[in-house]
């Protein structure tokens, strides 16, 4: 049994949550953050499966008719060698929704068939810029790298060419011992979460009514892909997504626009026409009778989320999203508050135990 007062989260869990997070997983190249999943929930599930394009899963009670699904996303955004100039300097295209504002001067990693070769985005100093920053400001076409090359000729002797992909350094740190930090939050953090709750549901010797697939999706940051493709694998009868959401509380975001959520109040559910609502109920419901603490958003249209990909699936898949709070969506320094991380697995783990076999959700 588990009390609001019991931390979930062991010593074994964050350093596992560190490596993984260090680890770099960009999309379309997941593989080395999949095994390290893989490795970890390998302890607390029955069988596991691997998708051809690389999302991983795993499986807890084997063989029943009524599947359900918790899911994030292991991919995180990166950038694409695009162009490498006879002088040796590399250009670059987006690998999902990566922020040219914050490249200068960062520290970058570019994977190649050789390792991984150093370099860092460059920028002019500011006494050659000084009165004329709306000029020379960061641009998608104006970013560039530097590896320390002579030339071209030297840029693909290192082994690098168009099509590596390209990730920056910085690793996890725990800021005053509340907040996780670090790059790709977003959603590693999702996968953590629902490997913890595998770990919980096994250490607890809970028996589920239903098979349950524990997936880490690839793909999401541009465009879902990962989980459509396991929706159409897996046909779940029920998912229970989790991803991030943005801490609307900092400086320079309009509530008005954006909702008003904040880290460290909960985890945030969404309404949006994808979320179906009883199942939304229920996992509200379940959050009120354990007293765990959960936020209030709305999404207009779609969530932008894997839940889309799964509500829109196989005739129709009830689906809900539970989403963690972060700051600084999409930089290197996310931040994830932990009491929040620890509210989202615990509230995942407890509305599964809500959810009967051959639950009915239709509206009537």
């Amino acid at each position: 049994m588990i009390t609001n007062d019991m931390s979930i989260l062991t010593s074994t869990s964050e350093a596992f949550l560190q490596k993984y997070l260090n680890n770099p997983s960009p999309t379309g190249f997941e593989s080395g953050g999949q095994k390290l999943w893989l490795e970890y929930i390998k302890p607390f599930i029955d069988e596991w499966q691997l998708d051809n394009y690389g999302t991983a899963y795993g499986i807890i009670n084997p063989g029943k008719d009524f599947r359900v699904l918790i899911e994030g996303h292991a991919d995180e955004i990166s950038w694409f060698v695009n162009y490498i100039s006879d002088d040796g300097f590399i250009n670059v295209i987006r690998n999902g929704g990566s922020d040219h504002m914050i490249a200068p001067s960062k520290r970058v990693n570019i994977f190649t068939k050789k390792g991984i070769v150093k370099g860092v985005f460059g920028w002019p100093a500011i006494h050659i810029r000084k009165g004329d920053d709306t000029k020379i400001s960061p641009k998608l076409e104006n970013i560039f790298i530097d590896v320390g090359a002579k030339d071209k000729d030297e840029v693909l002797a290192m082994g690098i060419h168009v099509g590596c992909v390209i990730t920056y350094e910085d690793e996890m740190t725990i800021l005053n011992n509340r907040y996780y930090v670090g790059r790709a939050l977003d959603n590693r953090i999702g996968g953590f979460c629902i490997a913890e709750v595998a770990r919980l549901l096994h250490e607890n010797k809970v028996e589920l009514p239903f098979t349950l697939y524990v997936v880490n999706s690839v793909q999401e940051e541009i465009g879902l892909r990962g989980a459509e493709m396991i929706a159409q694998t897996i046909k779940p009868n029920v998912a229970i997504v989790t991803d991030v959401t943005h801490d609307t509380n900092t400086p320079l975001i309009n509530k008005k626009e954006n909702g008003d959520i904040k880290a460290g109040s909960g985890p945030s559910l969404t309404y949006a026409p994808a979320v179906h609502n009883n199942l939304l109920n229920l996992v509200i419901e379940t959050a009120q009778e354990k007293e765990i603490p959960f936020q209030r958003e709305a999404s207009s249209r779609s969530t932008g989320t894997d839940t889309d990909a799964f509500a829109y699936s196989n005739g129709g898949v009830p689906s809900v999203l539970i989403s963690l709070p972060l700051r600084y969506m999409h930089t290197t320094v996310e931040m994830a508050h932990k009491d929040d991380v620890e509210n989202l697995i615990r509230l995942i783990y407890e509305s599964l135990q809500k959810i009967e076999s051959k639950h009915n959700f239709k509206y009537f």
